[in-house]
């Protein structure tokens, strides 16, 4: 597998499925989400990462960090689909750090951010 497994993890988990949809469950890649997504949703991008070299044989794994954002239509609604995302992915991957809360000036939603580091079996 190249990449983390974010989606496959996140739309089977009936949390995010209950946060987020599940057809579609709106988690989406690279940061960006279709114009006129339904609120709430996630976007995730990768923000790093290495393979897990050695010396004498190739990497058999590679380590991803990531960043995921919420937005939403209310505070509450989004710091509950980033818990929802946290608990779904908690147990295959590590949340390393919160990037805080904002709103923006603009559409006034509510976004919380926080970063994962996941390592991927090749």
């Amino acid at each position: 597998m190249m990449y983390p497994p974010i989606f496959a993890v996140c739309s089977s988990n009936p949390g995010v499925q209950a946060a987020l949809g599940s057809s579609p469950c709106r988690v989406f890649m690279f940061g960006h989400a279709p114009q006129g997504t339904t609120k709430p949703y996630a976007v995730w991008q990768l923000i790093g990462g290495s393979p897990e070299n050695y010396l004498a044989t190739r990497p058999d794994a590679d380590n991803w960090s990531l960043q995921i954002d919420v937005y939403a239509t209310t505070g509450e609604l989004a710091r509950s689909a980033a818990q929802s995302i946290r608990d779904a992915i908690e147990p295959v991957s590590y949340v390393i750090g919160w990037r805080g809360e904002s709103r923006d000036t603009e559409t006034k939603n509510y976004r919380v951010s926080f970063d994962v580091d996941w390592i991927t079996n090749r």
